[in-house]
């Protein structure tokens, strides 16, 4: 027959070991969790630095479109160009999306007042497209 001492020495010497473990399954969590929430951290403040870097690049280019679009160096020429003809797409398309509005507009009225309108907005200056204002329409829509 099992001695009562004896169990209960083995009991507590079982509760011990599992608390001991169990101290530092917690010290190796708690270690763990800091080094990760520290990795988080530094890997947040990396990506904040490289939005800068990418927002500054962006600047600089549009501060150089505008300064040199006409004269722009051999290297940066065809990147000019291209822009140049980019924003000319650009202001078509804006042009051609008004002429559909004025148009579906019209086709929903059942008075002359929307042809009024349509004319007056068709004589009115077009909106002059420029890299920073395309840059800022590209930087108001979400990325995806």
């Amino acid at each position: 027959m099992p001695n009562y001492e004896d169990l209960k020495k083995k009991a507590k010497d079982a509760i011990d070991t599992i608390t001991d473990i169990s101290v530092e399954a917690y010290k190796i969590a708690e270690e763990k969790t800091r080094v990760l929430a520290r990795r988080t951290r530094l890997n947040a403040e990396i990506t904040r630095e490289k939005s800068l870097i990418r927002r500054l690049k962006a600047d600089i280019g549009n501060a150089y479109y505008d300064l040199h679009k006409d004269d722009a160096e051999e290297a940066l020429k065809e990147n000019c160009d291209g822009i140049t003809s980019a924003l000319d797409r650009i202001a078509e398309k804006k042009a051609e999306i008004e002429e559909l509005k004025a148009s579906a507009a019209a086709d929903n009225c059942c008075c002359d007042c929307c042809d009024a309108e349509a004319e007056a907005e068709a004589e009115a200056p077009a909106e002059e497209v420029t890299a920073e204002a395309v840059c800022e329409d590209k930087d108001s829509q979400p990325e995806e």
